[in-house]
């Protein structure tokens, strides 16, 4: 598939390591342009493009930059990308870095319907709790006891299939965590973010967590 990364820190940096391994085409980009981009292209094979050139044409588009950035992306940033691509939103908010998003706090929206409503796109949430390295050092086939399962949140039925399918691919089975609307369950702060477990240890995490913001979580 075509794919792109915007956003070129651990988790955008180790996505494009392991999508172009895997064959796909990949364009990343960063906010501070492509030629500080080159020493991962030449390692990769991606392309590095501007932030409003990576999403032409993609059938998956990453978003992967911190919360207060996201409202800085240029606008109609999404447009050239292919019909019913899927958009993925890694981001989680951390009021420290952040500053406070009143809402968020006080308005009680998700992470996710926040960064879709600065998008103008619906998003699927995933990633957002893996750690980066896990990208590169965990894959493992289907079926072998010690693959990780991963929360996967949207709305939008087919782009998630074609987001699951991806982490798939990746080497880490998924669960279905609904709506973008519940996808509080997989926040910072929640029993399954972090989380390094297979699929019932997901779906258990999934169904303990609670709707209030953890106090380490808030303003």
């Amino acid at each position: 598939m075509k794919i792109g990364i915007i956003g070129a820190g651990n988790i955008g940096g180790n996505l494009t390591r392991r999508l172009t391994a895997l064959g796909h085409d990949v364009a990343v980009a960063n906010s501070r342009g492509p030629e500080t981009l080159r020493e991962l292209a030449e390692e990769t094979g991606a392309t590095p493009v501007r932030a409003e050139e990576a999403a032409e044409g993609a059938q998956v588009v990453v978003v992967t930059v911190p919360l207060k950035a996201v409202p800085l992306l240029p606008d109609g940033l999404l447009d050239g990308a292919a019909e019913g691509a899927a958009v993925i939103d890694t981001g989680n908010y951390y009021p420290q870095r952040d500053g406070r998003i009143a809402a968020i706090e006080d308005e009680g929206l998700t992470e996710s319907r926040w960064t879709e409503q600065h998008l103008g796109r619906p998003v699927i949430k995933a990633f957002n709790g893996t750690y980066a390295q896990d990208i590169l050092d965990r894959p493992r086939p289907a079926g072998d006891p010690d693959r990780l399962a991963l929360p996967v949140a949207g709305d939008d039925e087919a782009a998630k299939r074609t987001v699951r399918a991806l982490i798939e691919e990746l080497g880490f089975d998924t669960v279905d965590a609904g709506g973008i609307t519940d996808s509080w369950r997989q926040q910072p702060g929640s029993p399954v973010y972090g989380l390094r477990a297979g699929v019932e240890a997901v779906r258990k995490a999934l169904a303990e967590a609670s709707p209030e913001r953890p106090a380490d979580f808030r303003a």
